[in-house]
């Protein structure tokens, strides 16, 4: 039976994905900062589905939160075989005015927090001998520059080719490595992000905006079919590959057009 570790997993993507693999008869491990949420999410999973399903209370912006994670693993021996590192944010505005300590705080979480997980997790993946998953989440906007979530993308481009890499480090192993970069969801990130204060970017997001159940299937889907890279939704196919047949001044002028 598979037991997957679900980072960011109290709402949005990571909650649906939760309830997927549970679904598919998966036990689960849930990591987040709202213990309400959890535990709501936790017994709904348990009493539905029948499966494993515990909870990490932790900030996954600070080490011992990391730490917290890993510690409940291995002492409890839990044959984690799926990684879902989806916990993340954005923060929308300019560079200089945005606290330096928040930009840290996202880019621990959109970046580090994935990579140490990733390797506290693959020698307990490869020991079990049975077929992995590691699924790291990343977003549309990795693939251009994006004016007042410059440092957001560049966090999301770097999930996209972490996940590249490791995917043929690991070609050999019983791991395979997935990315899902979704477009705009239904979820809290825009709230988060400080986007509700520019009716203009809700306006737009509004007329391309997923559900965040439909892209947790299309991810869990992916993941276990061992596809390299998962974007859901055909809107959000065209504009990653406008990246790659239109020039870039262009493609970054239609991001800055919706983000400003």
């Amino acid at each position: 039976m598979n037991y997957a570790l679900i980072t960011g997993a109290s709402k949005g993507i990571g909650k649906e994905m939760a309830l997927e693999l549970a679904s598919r008869k998966c036990n689960l491990v849930l990591v987040a900062r709202s213990e309400d949420a959890l535990d709501k999410l936790s017994t709904e999973i348990k009493t539905l589905h029948g499966v494993e399903c515990s909870y990490v209370l932790a900030d996954l912006t600070d080490q011992q939160g990391i730490d917290k994670v890993v510690q409940l693993i291995e002492e409890k021996k839990l044959p984690i075989n799926i990684l879902i590192n989806n916990a993340g944010y954005g923060l929308w505005g300019s560079l200089e005015k945005t606290e330096l300590s928040a930009t840290k705080d996202m880019m621990q979480i959109n970046m580090m927090t994935p990579v140490e997980l990733s390797y506290r997790m693959i020698p307990i993946m490869k020991a079990s001998g049975q077929q992995s998953y590691i699924l790291n989440v990343a977003s549309t906007a990795a693939y251009q520059a994006v004016p007042t979530l410059a440092v957001y993308s560049a966090s999301k481009a770097f999930m996209v080719l972490f996940t590249r890499g490791l995917r043929l480090e690991l070609k050999n192993e019983n791991i395979s490595v997935t990315c899902l970069s979704p477009g705009t969801t239904e979820t809290n990130f825009m709230n988060a992000a400080g986007m509700t204060a520019s009716p203009s970017i809700i306006k737009k997001a509004s007329k391309v905006i997923m559900k965040a159940d439909v892209v947790a299937k299309f991810a869990i889907d992916g993941m276990f079919a061992k596809k390299n890279e998962i974007i859901p939704g055909w809107l959000n196919k065209i504009s990653v590959a406008m990246t790659y047949f239109v020039p870039k001044a262009l493609t970054e002028k239609i991001a800055a057009d919706i983000y400003k």
